[in-house]
């Protein structure tokens, strides 16, 4: 039987297994997760709005009536494509898995343009993971501050960065403003939260600048109306614990003080792009993307698909529309192959169903075609399509009960953070490659401690831990 191998369970891999859902044939998934995340509204849970289940049901609950399909948690670390093999691992035990069709949907991640020691105070917007980190490194900002005597240091920590100013900086942005002047208002004794700052950051000449000149400055002035500082034609050009530093366009710099930042600037692709450059002769853009065919497949290999954020296509931007419509165009591909009918000759073209952003509670910009729609009707029809791509009834319901109760009453009810996850990553990152929450390669973490400490004892002066700073 012929054998689909699909690598990612976001939108385009769900979209590509979903609609060969009646191809005879066998259908694995290899995904890091175990979750489809609809990750446009990530910022969400990191504001407290929706819990995590909310946009990420299991990927074997969607799929579980379709028989053809099997899925497994897996970090593909390499692909064989003369044998025509992936490999992959799950922690430390080493897997293969062989393919006749290969589909390539691993998605993107956070660029940092070349810093990546920013992502340790800065983390970026991609992950569940990442959502809760921030979700309580936000709210820890607000706790240390009602403690802290040091008027200065209180400034600090109730100044919020968020670096770009697309969708979801203009959302992130937003939020933290709203939840600052309105949820949190009442509930401390020693601050006030509503003075926060909330700055965000762009190089741009006004917020998401791929809406036009009009919609980016509706979207400056709702923002600002709001009390979020924007500041545009600006470059990080450093940033650490304490600070954010700023350079603009003009050459003038500026330091800010900020204890809570937040990264959504840029996007890089799967590094499986990679191994395809080097073992199947992709050509690669920038941002890490296969350059594709025509049909959307490797240049010299008809068998291997790439979809959604890896692939790099003329006219097709990083969103979830351009995911869903390759991963249709290429299961049509596949399932002609396979029925042995002539497949279509026509290239893929890329239908743009618009663009769209909330600033605020009712408040959004929405452009389609020629038209722009700002306020609340482009905030209600914000609501209506997320929860129409929502996938699953009960996470539908369980979003829409969410956003009765947050949008009519600025509660939030998804606000309880843990340690955990408030120094999780970086704790992780310092026990070493093996102890990796990815399912990352590597040397076994228990032996690794072990072995540190048989060493540690052998010297004559033991270094103590230092302490993990966020």
């Amino acid at each position: 039987m012929h054998r689909i191998v699909i690598i990612g369970s976001g939108f385009a891999g769900l979209e590509a297994a979903k609609k060969l859902k009646h191809a005879n044939t066998e259908i694995t998934i290899l995904a890091k997760t175990g979750h489809h995340l609809f990750q446009p509204l990530l910022y969400q849970v990191a504001t407290g709005i929706l819990s995590e289940g909310d946009i990420a049901p299991t990927t074997r609950e969607i799929l579980k009536k379709q028989k053809n399909v099997r899925v497994l948690q897996a970090l593909v670390e390499d692909i064989d494509v003369e044998n025509k093999v992936v490999i992959w691992r799950n922690h430390n035990e080493e897997q293969t898995t062989p393919y006749d069709t290969l589909i390539l949907a691993a998605g993107a991640g956070q660029s940092y343009f070349g810093n990546d020691h920013f992502a340790v105070f800065a983390p970026g917007l991609k992950t569940i993971d990442d959502a809760l980190e921030l979700r309580a490194r936000i709210f820890d900002s607000f706790e240390k501050a009602e403690i802290e005597s040091d008027h200065n240091e209180i400034d600090r920590l109730l100044t919020f960065v968020v670096v770009g100013a697309g969708p979801t900086g203009v959302e992130m942005a937003g939020q933290i403003r709203e939840m600052a002047s309105h949820t949190l208002a009442k509930e401390f004794r020693a601050i006030d939260p509503t003075k926060a700052r909330v700055i965000l950051v762009d190089g741009a000449d006004r917020p998401l600048p791929v809406f036009g000149e009009k919609l980016g400055d509706v979207t400056r002035h709702e923002l600002e109306k709001l009390g979020v500082e924007v500041k545009t034609q600006a470059f990080v050009t450093d940033l650490d614990h304490d600070t954010v530093t700023l350079k603009f366009k003009d050459g003038s710099t500026e330091t800010i003080r900020s204890n809570c930042k937040v990264w959504a600037a840029g996007v890089q692709a799967s590094e499986l792009g990679a191994v395809l450059r080097d073992k199947a002769g992709a050509e690669l853009d920038r941002a890490g993307r296969v350059i594709v065919g025509k049909n959307l497949t490797v240049p010299g290999h008809p068998e291997i698909f790439v979809l959604g954020d890896m692939m790099s296509f003329p006219g097709v931007p990083g969103v979830a529309q351009g995911a869903i419509q390759s991963a249709r165009y290429a299961a049509r591909i596949v399932a002609a192959r396979l029925a042995g009918k002539p497949e279509t000759t026509e290239p893929f073209t890329y239908f743009d169903k618009g663009s769209m952003a909330t600033i605020a509670r009712f408040k959004a910009v929405v452009k389609i075609g020629k038209m722009r729609l700002t306020g609340f009707i482009a905030w209600a029809a914000w609501c209506f399509l997320h929860l129409l791509y929502i996938v699953g009834f009960k996470s539908q319901i369980g979003t829409l009960v969410h956003w009765f109760f947050s949008f009519l009453s600025g509660a939030r009810s998804q606000r309880t953070t843990t340690n955990q996850q408030l120094v999780g990553r970086l704790a992780l990152e310092r026990l070493g490659t093996g102890s990796s929450g990815k399912l990352v390669a590597g040397e076994d973490p228990v032996q690794e401690i072990i072995d540190d400490e048989v060493t540690s004892s052998h010297s004559e002066e033991a270094t103590p831990n230092t302490p993990l700073s966020l």
